[in-house]
């Protein structure tokens, strides 16, 4: 039960960062000047005939929200009645605080009129949607279920090469944030941009002769290619529709659908990365490690 709402988690939160990006690249952030209420409204209360235009994207992104938030308390209730592992049922309280502070900024946003805190939020959106990609996986059989570990002589730096990937994923997310408001920090991105060109790859080579074996981690890192990939070419889109004068084909759905999409890669990069890391965290082990275990296995063995 909890992994299946934390996967509806997962779906519902790359959902609402889909909304979020149509919300920022029509400029409908304020269609809607008040919060928590929608034009005195009830936010439920407000009649659909009205949800027209720029309405129709914010009060719908305000909708999502309450039903990410809705999902997250019942995952993090679930948990707690059911999870015996008791740092999980913290991260599903952790969960609960994550979302609660996300709407508090998206709220502020709206009452401030401030682009600094849309930064904040877009940026937590991401992190928000990484920690319930780590619920739904810690909640999976596949790690629940006792998985052998696989001594390795790189396990280390096939770690740490990991970790740094998932960082700059992130970072990477906050400077394209700051691009989107503040028009700022391209420098930063394409800086992470080319970093990620690099770490990638080298990822997917360490992983292919070391781990080959393991489709635990052969198809998020594959999979982690793919999108990187596809985010260069959104980004390319996204960049010569913003920045430069060219007339991209079908605008202006493309000016639109390039920003957008781009975001929405972003997030699943950064999950990919995410499931990549925990996994070889939990997978791999040095050499001499696995030796040690073995013995230890033999002496309470016999």
């Amino acid at each position: 039960m909890a992994h299946r709402l934390a996967l509806a988690l997962c779906a519902a939160t790359l959902v609402l960062i889909f909304v979020g990006g149509l919300v920022t690249n029509t400029g409908a952030a304020l269609a809607v000047p008040d919060w928590p209420t929608t034009f005195g409204y009830s936010m439920f209360l407000f009649p659909p005939s009205e949800m027209v235009g720029g309405i129709l994207y914010e009060h719908s992104h305000r909708l999502l929200g309450a039903a990410v938030g809705l999902l997250t308390v019942a995952l993090a209730a679930t948990l707690w009645l059911s999870e015996g592992r008791r740092w999980l049922r913290w991260l599903g309280v952790m969960a609960v605080l994550a979302v609660s502070l996300q709407g508090v900024l998206g709220g502020l946003r709206v009452v401030l009129v401030e682009d600094a805190i849309a930064i904040v939020h877009g940026a937590l959106a991401q992190a928000f949607f990484g920690l319930a990609v780590c619920l739904a996986l810690f909640t999976s059989r596949s790690w629940t279920a006792t998985a052998p570990r696989t001594p390795l002589a790189d396990a280390l730096p096939l770690r740490r090469l990991a970790l740094l990937t998932t960082g700059v994923l992130y970072l990477q997310i906050v400077f394209g944030a700051f691009l989107t408001h503040f028009g700022a920090r391209l420098d930063g991105h394409l800086l992470g941009a080319a970093a990620l060109a690099v770490l990638i790859p080298a990822l997917v080579l360490k992983i292919r002769r070391g781990c080959g074996d393991l489709p635990a981690l052969v198809r998020p890192v594959r999979l982690l290619l793919g999108l990187l990939l596809l985010q260069l070419l959104l980004g390319v889109g996204a960049y010569a529709g913003r920045f430069t004068d060219l007339v991209l084909p079908l605008a202006p759905f493309t000016g639109l659908a390039f920003p957008v999409t781009h975001r929405l890669v972003g997030g699943l990069l950064l999950a990919a990365s995410l499931v990549l890391a925990l996994r070889c965290h939990r997978l791999l082990v040095p050499p001499e490690r696995g030796i040690a275990r073995d013995l230890v296995s033999e002496e309470v063995t016999a």
